[in-house]
């Protein structure tokens, strides 16, 4: 069988001269890897305690974090759960029923041993369910007439929920009304009417928005308010009477 022979051919000196100048290359490139890993290694070596503390510190703050929430936090929310229940159960009623004053002084204050949302604000801070007690607790102070500590407790509630974000801000704007400070009154019902879009709390608050506008001689505002009413929500409760307050503000913008 024949044998296939590749035929030698000499380098030329040009390419002899390349293959030098590309081996040192490559030997400069490896002479640098080898020095940057031996101060690396020489850094760790030096460092290693300060290393392994930073690596403890982060390991612990994670598992901290997770243990927490694991075993402090969750278990906290669910026992403020539990001890708000018997306070929601008095305001629920106070709503609804009779002997309103006394239901949501109990819902307030706590009764037959349990807690009250107050007691759920404080024992509880930072949990869910202190933060609900807060809105609890403003609306139950504003319906008690107490205005001052039904802004602070409306004013300590955060939520991203569709109607008590917006019932929040509109209960302070309620309580402004009564303080007799109906700029701020105005400002939050503003912000009620803007912050959620639906047929029940931005009507609600328009219209509040626009009555005491009208009240502080703000027609111009308070007409833009009652036509977006009936432009935009024609089927809320608010629309029904809302042409006659349109008209007032028009007489009152036109003088």
């Amino acid at each position: 069988m024949a044998t296939y022979k590749k035929k030698y051919k000499a380098k030329t000196k040009a390419e002899k001269e390349h293959n030098i100048e590309e081996g040192s290359t490559t030997a400069e490139v490896f002479n640098t890897l080898d020095e940057t890993a031996s101060k690396t290694e020489a850094f760790v070596e030096k460092n290693q305690k300060y290393i392994f503390i930073i690596i403890g510190l982060v390991a612990l703050v994670v598992l901290g974090s997770l243990g927490y929430k694991e075993y402090i936090a969750k278990p906290k929310q669910e026992a403020a759960m539990n001890d708000m229940f018997q306070a929601q159960k008095y305001f629920d009623q106070a709503v609804n029923g009779v002997a309103k004053d006394s239901l949501f002084n109990l819902a307030l204050n706590g009764g037959e041993g349990k807690f009250g949302m107050l007691d759920i604000i404080s024992e509880y801070s930072g949990t869910p369910s202190a933060n609900l007690a807060s809105y609890y607790a403003g609306t139950a102070y504003l319906k008690l007439k107490d205005y001052k500590n039904a802004v602070e407790h409306l004013s300590n509630f955060k939520s991203d929920d569709e109607i008590l974000a917006a019932l929040a801000k509109g209960n302070i704007g309620d309580a402004f009304v009564q303080l007799d400070q109906k700029e701020d009154a105005l400002s939050y019902y503003e912000q009620a009417a803007e912050m959620r879009n639906n047929e029940y709390t931005t009507p609600m608050y328009l219209h509040k928005a626009g009555a005491i506008a009208l009240d502080l001689g703000k027609a111009d505002k308070a007409l833009t308010y009652f036509k977006r009413i009936k432009d935009d929500y024609p089927t809320s409760t608010e629309a029904a009477n809302v042409d006659v307050f349109i008209g007032k503000a028009q007489v009152l913008a036109n003088k």
